[in-house]
């Protein structure tokens, strides 16, 4: 089971902790469960950034950067080395904490 801490660059929005997270959910579709708001233009199947993030703890527990991914994150706002799609990021079996950051979504919403 994981604890999984989402963190806000937005300002005014608290962190949200979830507990006893089960794996094989991405963090996208975490998110949206549990009605914290990350864009997903593309539905979750790695066709956009929008669903772009930071993982700032607790990597190793998620799916592998696939080339794919990398070519996506490539064209985020403000991508950074720890970068990743909330919809590629898959909890594998295990447990442990796993820390993320949205980025300010604001700036998307004239898109």
């Amino acid at each position: 089971m994981y604890t999984i801490r989402f963190n806000f660059e937005q300002p005014g929005l608290e962190p949200v902790t979830l507990t006893n997270i089960e794996a094989g959910f991405s963090l996208l579709e975490l998110a949206l469960k549990n009605d914290i708001e990350l864009h997903h233009n593309c539905g979750g199947v790695c066709a956009c950034s929008t669903c772009h993030l930071y993982v700032e703890k607790g990597g190793d527990f998620l799916e592998e950067l696939s080339d794919r991914e990398e070519d996506f994150i490539d064209r985020a706002v403000n991508p950074k080395l720890n970068s990743r799609l909330g919809c590629q990021c898959l909890l594998q079996e295990g447990s442990g904490e796993i820390e993320v950051t949205l980025p300010d979504q604001t700036q998307f919403l004239g898109e």
